[in-house]
């Protein structure tokens, strides 16, 4: 049995419009298509009905949604969504952690990021020693920034580091507790 994904091949760049030109809602000369039909009241049901599904067909479906979603549009039907189905998600977008994004950004692609996806780039990039002035330049950020981002996150792993408490003993943890008072000296 195989299964299908709605998660595109490659994340949208900064900028990149291209996918457009694949979507279905597009009109041609060979299909014409009512943009009306993506901005219903929302009592129309048989508009929002005809919008999804001209999105159910669509290969950029993904695509569209994630542009909806970083840009901030709130109107009409985008990526198969009605507006107050993708309310949660724009609630939700900066908490957004896809690891694939992370990983094109490392790897030099100019991605749409979230808040949460920024923050674990700069932990990729730090622990795969990746300079701040390349850090600077995947995130398109000044080196100072990138050496603030730096410094912060080896300060707070050497914090969570000291918060980690202290290793119990294995004869303790099984239950074998030895005679001491609270002091740690022996009764």
């Amino acid at each position: 049995m195989t299964s299908t994904t709605n998660s595109p091949a490659r994340h949208r760049a900064l900028g990149d419009h291209t996918w457009q030109a694949d979507a279905v809602c597009r009109s041609t000369e060979c299909n014409a298509v009512d943009p009306e039909v993506f901005f219903p009241e929302p009592d129309e049901t048989n508009k929002i009905a005809a919008a999804k599904a001209l999105c159910g067909q669509c290969p950029v479906r993904r695509t569209c949604l994630d542009a909806a979603l970083e840009g901030g549009d709130t109107d009409g039907i985008r990526g198969g969504l009605t507006e107050e189905e993708r309310g949660p998600l724009h609630a939700k977008i900066a908490h957004r952690l896809d690891y694939s994004r992370v990983n094109d950004t490392i790897a030099g692609r100019d991605v749409h990021l979230t808040t949460a996806e920024r923050r674990a780039v700069v932990l990729a990039a730090f622990r795969h020693g990746v300079s701040e002035q390349r850090l600077a330049w995947l995130l398109k950020i000044t080196e100072e920034h990138a050496q603030k981002l730096y410094r912060e996150l080896r300060r707070a792993l050497r914090n969570r580091d000291l918060d980690q408490p202290a290793t119990i003993p294995a004869s303790e943890a099984v239950g074998e507790r030895h005679d001491r008072d609270d002091f740690g000296t022996a009764a």
